[in-house]
């Protein structure tokens, strides 16, 4: 998983650009959890930003502390394990930002967030990006890269999975993809529909809309 580093909300890290992306797809005054908040950067964003009901899902001790001492709602959990005990139709926005890929059983946990919330914002880091096609073909190991920024055995990420992965996934279960934007270098670019083989090959990171079919 990576965890956003900021000094300050709007004092985004390079790496973490799509925070502010995902706090203005976000509408003013709606209710929103975020699952796997960190310390609390996006949900600091969504209140001093759009006055969002904001609501944090934080697996380490750690991220909570964080955020309580910035007074926001968040509780410890697992996103695995956790999620059933959140009502049907809970939440306006389910935010699951660069943590998918951190979870046992992804497509569980895809499940349950359309369950409990009515729009889905998730964003992964896409292992079909050309440098790390690169890495495996010319180096033959593991890539290491700005998205993926830690070593095979350090990494807390255990289900990696390339944009198409995403969608095609998203298709077996019923999600619809109503917006998808691709991050590389620093810069944002919102693709006409799904997905397309060249942002599969070209983007370090997709920012993904969903709604139930």
């Amino acid at each position: 998983m990576i965890d956003p580093k900021a000094n300050a909300a709007g004092n985004l890290a390079a790496d973490r650009i799509d925070l502010q992306l995902i706090a203005d797809m976000v509408a003013p005054g709606s209710k929103v959890l975020d699952i796997g908040c960190g310390d609390g950067t996006l949900l600091e964003l969504l209140v001093k930003q759009h006055g969002v009901d904001a609501r944090g899902l934080e697996l380490s001790q750690s991220g909570v502390n964080n955020c309580v001492a910035r007074g926001l709602s968040v509780v410890q959990g697992n996103a695995d394990t956790d999620l059933s005990y959140y009502p049907d139709n809970g939440f306006d926005t389910v935010i699951l930002s660069q943590t998918l890929q951190a979870t046992q059983r992804p497509h569980d946990v895809l499940r349950e967030m359309a369950r409990i919330g009515k729009r889905l914002i998730v964003s992964i880091p896409n292992f079909g990006h050309w440098r790390v096609r690169l890495d495996l073909l010319v180096k033959g190991r593991m890539p290491v890269t700005g998205t993926l920024n830690a070593s095979w055995y350090e990494t807390a990420n255990i289900h990696l999975c390339t944009l198409t992965d995403f969608t095609q996934l998203c298709d077996v279960l019923g999600l619809s993809v109503e917006s998808c934007t691709t991050l590389s270098r620093g810069k944002a670019k919102a693709l006409p529909g799904r997905t397309t083989r060249r942002a599969n090959l070209l983007a370090e990171q997709g920012v993904f809309v969903l709604t139930r079919s």
